[in-house]
């Protein structure tokens, strides 16, 4: 398959944990990403259109995705009103010429939030060009107890919604199918998140964002699939490298191990799918 545009491959900033935002653009633009995928948390220079634009003018590489605070420890970024935060977003983004915002299914308890979570998706949606791609989560389990903090579902393939993102350890998290998920979304699938996971970690939350290669879920299929029919969204490299003692262990080796990543990563140069097998 020949003349499709090549998948844009950036760096998620989180993937630099705990050094902050700054040195992702540093990281990202050493190691060759196509662009950076903002979280928005604590760290100032995340939540300042003005800061980033001097980061994207400075390495000269763009803001192609912006990630909502959507976490638990994140919760005080922006407010605590959840329709306030992703206006914010929307405004970052296109200050930004960011394509998608990245956000979470509501929590549990964010009642008139998950009440009015769709209609109001959909009217913010109606007044940008910036895609909202709400990304897939996973319940926790403890014992044979399975508990889900989001609602209507941590799955979002089942809400009326027009763009998802898919997160290939949170596939991992929640025992499902990255490939199944990815047909059934067919043109709702917007935004990867590419890291890998186990589905058997330690401790009661099972998020593991590993290098892609180093877990169990088929992350050079998916990339295959999502060639072979056309997609047109950002592949993002979101990993976990926290227990990293140096930049040198963050940054070596390259978030790009496994055969599928590989292939994705060459895909940029020649805008070609592999055939079966590579």
């Amino acid at each position: 398959m020949t003349g499709q545009p090549a998948i844009p491959v950036a760096l998620s900033t989180s993937s630099v944990y705990p050094e902050r935002t700054p040195e992702a653009f540093e990281i990202a633009a050493r190691l060759g990403y196509d662009g950076l995928e903002v979280m928005v948390y604590t760290d100032p220079v995340s939540q300042s259109g003005d800061a980033l634009a001097s980061l994207v003018d400075y390495h000269q590489l763009p803001v192609l995705a912006v990630h909502t605070p959507s976490l638990l420890l994140t919760q005080l970024v922006w407010g605590r009103e959840p329709w306030g935060k992703l206006l914010r977003a929307k405004e970052l983004a296109e200050r930004l010429g960011a394509k998608v915002v990245v956000l979470h299914p509501p929590f549990r308890w964010q009642r008139d939030y998950v009440r009015g979570f769709e209609q109001g998706l959909a009217k913010i949606v109606e007044e940008t060009d910036v895609l909202f791609a709400v990304e897939n989560m996973f319940p926790i389990r403890a014992g044979t107890a399975e508990v889900s903090g989001y609602s209507p579902h941590w799955d979002p393939t089942g809400l009326d919604v027009p763009s998802v993102t898919l997160d290939l350890s949170h596939t991992a998290a929640s025992g499902s199918d990255a490939i199944v998920m990815a047909n059934e979304l067919g043109p709702r699938l917007a935004h990867v998140h590419l890291a890998d996971g186990t589905g058997m970690p330690s401790g009661t939350v099972p998020d593991e964002h590993l290098v892609p290669g180093r877990g169990r879920q088929p992350c050079a299929e998916l990339l295959r699939g999502i060639a072979a029919t056309g997609y047109r969204g950002i592949v993002v490299a979101e990993v976990n490298t926290r227990r990293a003692q140096t930049r040198g262990w963050r940054t070596w080796p390259r978030p790009w191990p496994s055969p599928g990543t590989t292939w994705l990563r060459s895909r940029r140069h020649d805008a070609r799918a592999p055939e079966r097998g590579g």
